[in-house]
């Protein structure tokens, strides 16, 4: 259902808003852990480690997905709001075609370079044919993912969070409904794992289209509007490619955490990647509070309702909060629990190195989640140069101080430049955001 944020009260609004897209997340995230369970339990811990070993390089073209909603997202938010609906429809037939083009030709590009991205991880020998094969196929379901991604956007761009939500339930129950099939019952290991994530998010993708073209036809315009408009691509792209570049350095970031991580072998890179799943499931969370936030400063800026914005910083932060409490009590004193939904006791110590990196991180989480809700007020502004210096100061430092602790503390060095990081980006986002919004009154 397409819906105004530009009237109503505002938190009742914005958490309507908002709380259809975090349970989406929440089925998403759980469908890429079941990836990780289902493939540590049922074809062992060196499955596990192909696909977390992988897992750094599929959030590149994660990043471009992520990326590109952001820039869609934010832009026809205030084309609906400024009630500009002829602009609207062909915003979003310009998003598609570019979107098809980019996305197909990253498509190429990735299957030509599979083995020499994992190389340059320094994946071990003993994993490094899984966890190409894993690689290789979820490239090839790149057009999927993003089309998905990008249609998501443009969904709640126009204030309608529900029904993607519809489509990520039937798509992670679908998922782990298949990784269980070709894993746990046909033995196909990483590949299995691998094409259940394929199938289900093609099938998602398709749904997806299929019912935004119908929800389109509610937004009335004059006339037969353009199908490609150069300068909405231009004013997209403003907002989407930093988002891209934002995304991407994070992710190039974490390729070389991974790379570090890899040096201490399968043990450690499996209790990583259990661990790392469980705090993206957080991060994630944070993120969609953020890109909610987002969205309802984009429309109400679009509609020229500045005061709301305020409310709506105020509503999301609250929201983080109340997300962050039982995360982090949970990862803190529960961190072996946690962990033993993806690992078994083999004395390997990969439960342990998961462990230790849950107990750093949890603490921190209330900490990054006023990052997190503040990016997306600064986003829903276009204010992208103070957006992408926030988090560029985050990853510059998790990178260089990671490398740094590990000469001193091995794999728990690593661990310990996330909180360092997260602290000081967190002050840079609030500043710029708090100096926005008293330039705004």
């Amino acid at each position: 259902m397409i819906q105004d944020l530009t009237e109503g009260e505002p938190q009742r609004t914005l958490i309507k808003y908002t709380l259809p897209m975090f349970i989406s997340v929440i089925f998403q995230q759980f469908y890429n852990m079941a990836d990780s369970m289902i493939a540590g339990r049922f074809a062992g811990e060196d499955a596990l480690a192909a696909v977390g070993a992988s897992y750094p390089i599929t959030m590149i073209f994660m990043a471009v997905a992520v990326g590109s909603n952001i820039g869609c997202s934010v832009v026809l938010s205030q084309l609906f709001g400024a009630k500009a609906y002829g602009k609207v429809r062909t915003a979003v037939t310009t998003i598609l075609i570019a979107g098809a083009v980019l996305s197909a030709a990253l498509t190429i590009v990735g299957l030509f370079t599979t083995e020499t991205m994992m190389r340059m991880i320094r994946t071990p020998e003993n994993i490094f044919g899984d966890g190409a094969l894993y690689l290789k196929i979820y490239i090839g379901g790149f057009v999927f993912l993003f089309l998905y991604n990008v249609t998501t956007g443009m969904f709640n761009s126009l204030g309608d969070s529900t029904t993607p939500l519809w489509f990520l339930i039937g798509s992670s129950l679908g998922n782990i409904a298949l990784d269980l099939l070709f894993v746990a019952v046909f033995s196909w290991g990483v590949a299995g794992v691998a094409w259940a994530t394929f199938l289900a998010q093609g099938a998602a993708c398709v749904l997806a289209l299929f019912t935004f073209a119908k929800r389109l036809k509610e937004v009335a315009a004059e006339g037969r509007p353009p199908l490609f408009s150069l300068s909405l691509f231009w004013k997209i792209s403003l907002i989407a490619v930093p988002s891209i570049l934002q995304q991407s350095f994070v992710s190039i970031g974490n390729i070389f955490i991974q790379g570090l991580v890899n040096s201490y072998g399968s043990g450690v890179i499996a209790g990583y990647s259990a661990a790392i799943r469980l705090n993206t499931f957080v991060i994630t969370g944070f993120t969609t509070l953020g890109n909610g936030v987002s969205g309802f400063t984009a429309q109400n800026l679009g509609a020229g309702r500045k005061s709301r914005i305020r409310e709506g910083l105020r509503t999301g932060l609250k929201l983080a909060v109340l997300v962050a409490l039982p995360f982090s009590a949970a990862y803190f004193f529960f961190g072996r629990t946690m962990m033993l939904l993806f690992l078994e006791d083999t004395g390997s110590g990969a439960l342990q190195t998961g462990m230790t990196f849950l107990r750093i991180v949890s603490p921190f989480y209330f900490v990054v989640a006023v990052k997190l809700v503040a990016d997306g007020t600064l986003r829903g502004a276009e204010r992208m140069k103070q957006f992408m210096a926030a988090t560029f100061t985050d990853l510059i430092l998790r990178v260089i101080l990671a490398f740094v602790f590990s000469v001193y503390l091995q794999e728990t060095g690593i661990w310990l430049s996330w909180p360092v990081g997260w602290i000081i980006a967190t002050v840079m986002s609030w500043v710029f955001c708090r100096r926005i919004l008293a330039a705004k009154g």
